[in-house]
């Protein structure tokens, strides 16, 4: 893997492909293919697509061969994953290495999860705070009828 180079991933030589796990409903990805949208808007000098590890298409196997057809020699991979888990830790690895030996001048960084970007945890947080109802505050206050029958029962005690 390579350090990230802002000023190389502005070059129509750069490939930048959304990595997820893909499900047997098509409606799954639609987020994903806004957010591809989203990114290839931000980076109109790079190639920009998806890429699915199983069930939907393209595979990465076939988003890496389409980048490097279309002449792309430096390929980012965000993976679409919250964590580090089984599939980016050990289904990626040997796919990216296959890859590797096919085609070894061209350079492959494998981004971080999304719970490993910058500020990302924060992010969510906040977004959830300000979904979630306020704190709600709780304090036992006598209610009416109890605060009448308490001054009867004074009055009468008297």
């Amino acid at each position: 893997m390579r350090a990230h180079n802002r000023a190389m991933a502005t070059d129509a030589r750069h490939a930048f492909i959304l990595f997820a796990h893909g499900a047997r409903d098509a409606k799954w990805a639609q987020a994903l293919h806004v957010l591809c949208d989203e990114v290839r808007a931000r980076r109109a000098q790079s190639h920009v697509g998806l890429a699915f590890l199983e069930f939907q298409t393209p595979s990465l196997e076939d988003a890496l061969g389409a980048a490097v057809a279309a002449g792309c020699t430096c390929i980012d991979i965000a993976p679409v994953f919250w964590s580090s888990g089984g599939h980016v830790a050990n289904d990626v690895p040997p796919l990216l290495e296959t890859f590797r030996l096919s085609h070894p001048r061209i350079e492959l960084a494998l981004l971080p999860v999304l719970s490993e970007l910058p500020g990302m945890m924060d992010f969510i947080a906040a977004v959830l705070d300000n979904l979630a109802a306020p704190p709600r505050v709780s304090f036992t206050s006598p209610s009416p009828s109890r605060g009448k029958t308490s001054a009867r029962r004074h009055a009468a005690a008297r």
